[in-house]
């Protein structure tokens, strides 16, 4: 049976609607440019659905369960915060303040998604029911709305931050976040566009918050080829 939204409505309609409204207020704004830009986001939304559809119905039996646990490890960022103390602990130096910076990404990040973004576009979660996800990919369905993800913005924002330091790291960690961001719509607990919002806002606060950890006197005496790096 399809979820309902609060207003009593099936929550895919309810999601529809709000992507309608937002459109619909371009487009009685007047000119070229607004009707294109409302079209342009109802194609998007219908797109953005379309690929939620199609994960859904797609058979992955092999893929299911390591998907499933995947999204399960990075809740609440445990994930990211367990490769933090690795690092920390066996990196020296280096791997400490690597630590401290994705560690300080991942809270600024948090808090702007779902202090901020959350609440600003409210979109129901998809009803994962009725989309006919299988039960074998089932996670938790959080309470918080569903745009955009937070699993897919820690992620991001803890590879880009360390990435900055740490180039092959950071490009090894950004597919370990591409991979828990793909398994939140596996799951069928986010749309496509969600974890494509959330990945974009995770990347350029890691980066923003590394950017800010090199004004710091953190690292004063470190060599100055790995200075040069950044």
């Amino acid at each position: 049976m399809a979820t309902r939204g609060a207003a009593g409505e099936p929550a895919d309609h309810a999601d529809e609607a709000v992507a309608e409204r937002l459109a619909d207020t371009l487009a009685h704004r007047g000119g070229p440019v607004s009707r294109q830009v409302a079209q342009g986001l109802r194609e998007l939304g219908a797109v953005d659905r379309a690929i939620y559809s199609a994960v859904a119905a797609t058979p992955t039996p092999t893929l299911d369960e390591p998907l499933r646990r995947l999204s399960n490890a990075a809740n609440n960022s445990r994930l990211w915060l367990a490769i933090a103390a690795g690092l920390a602990v066996t990196g020296g130096r280096a791997g400490r303040r690597s630590a401290a910076t994705g560690t300080l990404a991942i809270a600024a990040t948090s808090a702007l998604v779902n202090l901020a973004a959350k609440s600003v576009w409210s979109r129901q979660r998809p009803d994962r029911a009725g989309a006919g996800v299988p039960g074998e990919r089932n996670v938790r369905m959080p309470a918080s709305t569903s745009f955009p993800s937070g699993h897919a913005a820690s992620g991001f924002a803890f590879a880009s931050a360390i990435g900055r330091d740490q180039p092959s790291l950071g490009f090894a960690l950004r597919f370990l976040a591409a991979a828990v961001a793909y398994s939140r719509v596996h799951t069928g607990v986010h749309y496509p566009g969600d974890v494509v919002a959330g990945s974009l806002i995770g990347a350029s606060t890691g980066q923003t918050v590394a950017a800010l950890m090199d004004r710091l006197p953190f690292d004063r005496n470190a060599p100055r080829s790995a200075r040069s790096n950044r």
